[in-house]
């Protein structure tokens, strides 16, 4: 199947047969398994002190042969501190349920969230990832804006690679017919919940995917640009291609880029 290569003035310049990795099955069931899995790769480990509540002078009083057991007394025979006589002492302590005691299920830093796939699911899902971008449906239900743009897949000529100035990489991407998109992913909300103490005080979305044979500058130059990422064809995952599961990222893609796949068969 041939597609039209457009020109950095947003022209159609000429044409290219798209490799096979472009005929997929759209499969999004994959796409999101495989998605998780890289996410699962990221997590990192965190948990409680494996001490934690037990650090305390508190002891078993519940024999009825040790001296002052809790027996016969009407009150729960649990850890409790026994030293001294000041407002502490007979305070229980240990027990989940007790003050400043242990946690009856505490997470623990061993605990593995990694999670694996097969490698040939994993190329299977890139592949459907890649043949989703061609679909105007899919990018549009995705929430990008596809108002301007010629048609899909977009494809564009080799000079965009050596671009190196973010207000010229700016100016191509709005001749592309990407400015709505790129308005729409300009837009951050402030983050709901806890998150804004913790250094994620806005929600940006994602932007135009730039997939290039050989970043020559072109990652610099749109850098800058809110939303946008920078990949080489090589490095393609299904997380930048689907982010957050969802398929149908709006993806420019240079002519290198897909010579590259189709003479090197990537993630076939």
């Amino acid at each position: 199947m041939k597609t039209n290569i457009i020109s950095i003035d947003g022209k159609k310049s000429s044409q290219i047969d798209l490799p096979l990795q472009f005929l997929e099955a759209y499969r999004p069931d994959l796409i999101k398994r495989a998605v998780v899995v890289a996410q699962s790769k990221d997590r990192q480990s965190y948990g409680a002190d494996p001490r934690a509540g037990l650090k305390t002078s508190a002891h078993h009083m519940a024999r009825r042969a040790c001296y002052g057991s809790l027996a016969n007394r009407g009150i729960a025979r649990m850890k409790r501190i026994t030293i001294g006589t000041g407002p502490l002492s007979g305070t229980g302590r240990v027990a989940p349920h007790a003050i400043k005691g242990r946690k009856a299920h505490a997470p623990k830093s061993e605990k593995i969230y990694k999670t694996d796939i097969n490698t040939t699911e994993r190329r299977f899902a890139i592949r459907s990832a890649i043949a989703a971008t061609a679909v105007k449906d899919i990018v549009s239900d995705r929430g990008h804006k596809t108002d301007g743009v010629i048609e899909f897949p977009i494809i564009c000529e080799d000079a965009l690679e050596s671009v190196t100035k973010t207000q010229d990489a700016f100016k191509i991407l709005k001749a592309i017919g990407l400015s709505a998109d790129l308005e729409r992913s300009s837009e951050r909300k402030i983050r709901a919940g806890r998150g804004t103490m913790r250094g994620r005080n806005y929600r940006i979305k994602k932007g135009p995917l730039i997939v290039v044979g050989t970043n020559k500058g072109i990652n610099n130059a749109a850098s800058n640009i809110v939303g946008v990422d920078v990949i080489e064809v090589r490095n393609l995952s299904a997380e930048l291609l689907a982010p957050g599961t969802h398929p149908g990222r709006l993806t420019v893609w240079t002519k290198s880029a897909i010579d590259m796949l189709e003479k090197d068969k990537l993630f076939m």
